[in-house]
């Protein structure tokens, strides 16, 4: 039998080429490095079941793995430095403007973003300045008790807060384009996967959470969101530290997510439930 032919661009710095099945332990390597930075590539590592991808590039030097990229919906750095930067947007510009967004370790992400902007065309929106957060520990706030994981028969009265909170945060809903399918298909997963935290009132969500991304040593989370009626009466605070309480111990013991800059009320509640910052993330929106 053949070998396939795997693609690579080379330079006098190291090459890059799509991975392969014989790449994963390297790759594991780099993600364990910093397992709150790489929870998402590890998540999408770990569902595979070690498996490797279509949609992630490795970039080498004399063999060895020193940098990746993810490249689906998200486009997500991996222990880049500015070599292997200047190598994925080279291949980047060659294979065209893909995916809806930059996001990372934010000098990684600003500086991919900014050697293929000229050609990619101007981003819907740039989020400089998100602080990366995490707790490994018990909260000092009592959880709310009320907040639990999804039910199915909850799905059809979830969707509607999630999108309500995607459009919210984003400023386009989810569901355009003929993607209301897809989408809930996603929140579906993760109520199946008792990875949608809700608190339920007269049967509707009055505060939600997500966990989007989880390895087996870090998870992330996302799509916080208290209802715009009840905002003001101190669900966050105990909503997040349930949160937290339920996913250190059903799902990994590091509690991670970003948070945008301007987002006071937000970080206020993080800080409250105990997290601290670790990093800087950035997201350019396309």
């Amino acid at each position: 039998m053949t070998a396939p032919v795997v693609q690579s661009s080379a330079s006098a710095e190291g090459e890059t080429r799509p991975l392969t099945a014989a790449d994963a332990p390297a790759l594991r390597r780099l993600l364990d490095a910093d397992p709150v930075t790489h929870c998402f590539v590890a998540s999408r590592l770990e569902a595979l079941g070690g498996r490797i991808g279509a949609d992630l590039w490795g970039y080498f030097r004399g063999g060895d793995l020193l940098s990746a990229l993810h490249v689906g919906a998200n486009i997500v750095p991996v222990a880049t430095d500015a070599d292997s930067r200047a190598a994925f947007a080279d291949r980047l510009l060659r294979t065209g403007r893909r995916g809806s967004s930059f996001v990372g370790p934010a000098d990684e992400v600003l500086d991919l973003w900014g050697r293929v902007e000229r050609r990619w065309g101007r981003p819907r929106e740039i989020r400089p300045v998100q602080p990366l957060l995490v707790i490994d520990r018990d909260c000092d706030v009592a959880p709310d008790p009320l907040v639990r994981p999804a039910l199915p028969h909850e799905i059809d009265v979830l969707v509607p807060a999630c999108v309500a909170m995607f459009t919210e945060e984003v400023g386009i809903s989810p569901v355009n384009g003929g993607a209301a399918a897809a989408y809930r298909a996603r929140i579906a997963e993760l109520v199946h996967g008792r990875r949608a935290l809700v608190r339920m009132e007269q049967g509707a969500v009055v505060f939600k959470a997500e966990i989007g991304a989880l390895s087996s040593k870090a998870c992330q989370v996302q799509g916080v969101w208290v209802t715009p009626s009840r905002r003001g009466e101190g669900l966050s605070v105990p909503g997040m530290s349930a949160v937290v309480h339920y996913a250190r111990r059903s799902i990994s013991p590091m509690v991670s997510l970003y948070v945008n800059d301007y987002n006071h009320a937000a970080r206020a509640c993080y800080a409250a439930v105990g997290l601290r910052q670790v990093g800087e993330f950035a997201t350019v929106l396309l």
